[in-house]
């Protein structure tokens, strides 16, 4: 690599321009002070998409083919961030190339094509490269501060965990057919947004060792089909013809983590009405619980065992210095001055940055491939148990089956 980091993005969707915003802006936070990062090139098979997020983020040009930014001299650091039926093929495409890549979560869509990204990264990483999964939610000041209070003695164990991630994106039966809704089930909700919420719960309680109650409904079984190009959230011009919706707009499961002593409830929608991004997490510990919220991102709410009856209860902790990755994560890092997801992206570009270039004091690293393989053979799991009617299905199981 030479003294500059040349970045680009593949995908220019919604997620896509926040990798985008996240590359121009992670330079800029914690110390110490990384080579300039070189804004190359927007990715997307829809040229005016491409054209137009190369010059609104600040990226000196776009294409429609990732070969391109495979081949380009100019280019070490990639993001992909498109459907996930076409994760391998681009991911080991890009490692071939000698790029270090960051590719959006779950892995891909299948856990052969996953694992089989697992030894082309193995073997990158023999080569120097960086190639790692985004865990966005990992990020969350609050969501870090929970996982310190329990590691810290303050919470303690954790007993169990109940977790909700509610989104409406596919709310109205006019939203039309897109890659979102093909699949088989357990591609729908729980592999979008499910695959978060999975690891965030592992993230504060341990890995899931089995899963029990998986079930999976669609709501709207049929959805237009749009006449051209179809950005999610845009009104666009329809066939007048229809689509089956193939997997599953709700999915719920239950889950034993760690030890199997620790249990938790999980539960996913993508049809949950004026719930734009609302997951939120709670964790009951031995001396007291956590909450967090990301419709109030800032702030978490805490309750001790030790305030007693007249006292206890739920408080708010606003998030500040204090707290992970506020204090030099923000431009104005000062208590009190609010944060959102978009941080967590500029956390995750910046953290891969620091493991690229190997910065002194790193932010904890991105999560592996195989932990992406992980992820993804938990929500297998849910669905052999949604498919056998609920029945308990362990990890190994679900890995062998």
């Amino acid at each position: 690599m030479s003294d500059s980091i040349g970045v680009a993005v593949i995908g220019a969707g919604m997620a896509g321009k926040a990798h985008m915003a996240a590359w121009r802006n992670a330079p800029s936070l914690f110390a110490p002070t990384l080579p300039p990062v070189r804004l190359v090139s927007i990715g997307d098979v829809y040229e005016p998409l491409a054209a137009e997020a190369a010059q609104r983020f600040g990226y000196s040009r776009h294409d429609t083919d990732w070969r391109a930014i495979a081949e380009a001299d100019d280019i070490d650091v990639v993001s992909v961030v498109v459907a996930n039926t076409l994760h391998r093929e681009i991911v080991e495409g890009l490692l071939a190339a000698g790029k270090h890549v960051l590719c959006e979560k779950p892995l891909a869509d299948s856990l052969e094509d996953a694992r089989a990204m697992v030894d082309a990264a193995d073997a990158a990483a023999a080569r120097g490269q960086v190639a790692r999964v985004g865990f966005t939610y990992r990020r969350a000041p609050g969501i870090a501060a929970i996982k310190e209070l329990v590691e810290d003695g303050t919470l303690g164990r954790v007993l169990h965990v109940s977790a909700r991630y509610w989104t409406d994106y596919g709310s109205s039966p006019d939203v039309p057919f897109s890659w979102r809704f093909a699949g088989a089930p357990g591609t729908g909700a729980l592999a979008d947004v499910g695959s978060h919420l999975a690891y965030v719960a592992e993230f504060l309680a341990g890995d899931v060792q089995s899963v029990n109650g998986g079930m999976f409904t669609t709501a709207i079984t049929k959805r237009p089909i749009a006449a051209g190009f179809a950005l999610r959230g845009q009104a666009v011009p329809l066939t007048g013809e229809y689509a089956d919706v193939e997997n599953d707009d709700y999915a719920t499961f239950n889950a034993r983590f760690g030890d199997g002593s620790v249990v938790g409830s999980l539960e996913v929608s993508r049809v949950a009405t004026s719930h734009p991004n609302g997951l939120v997490v709670e964790v009951f510990c031995e001396n007291g619980a956590a909450r967090w919220d990301q419709e109030r991102a800032s702030e978490i709410g805490l309750a001790l065992q030790s305030d007693g009856p007249r006292l206890g209860g739920y408080r708010q902790v606003v998030l500040g210095p204090d707290h992970p990755y506020v204090a030099g994560g923000m431009a104005m890092d000062a208590p009190g001055v609010g944060w959102g997801q978009n941080q967590m992206f500029e956390y995750q570009a910046r953290a891969f940055l620091d493991e690229v270039t190997g910065a002194a004091d790193p932010l904890p690293a991105n999560a592996s491939f195989a932990d992406g393989v992980h992820n993804m053979e938990v929500l297998d799991a849910v669905a052999r148990s949604a498919a056998a009617g609920g029945a308990s299905v362990t990890i190994t199981e679900a890995v062998h089956a």
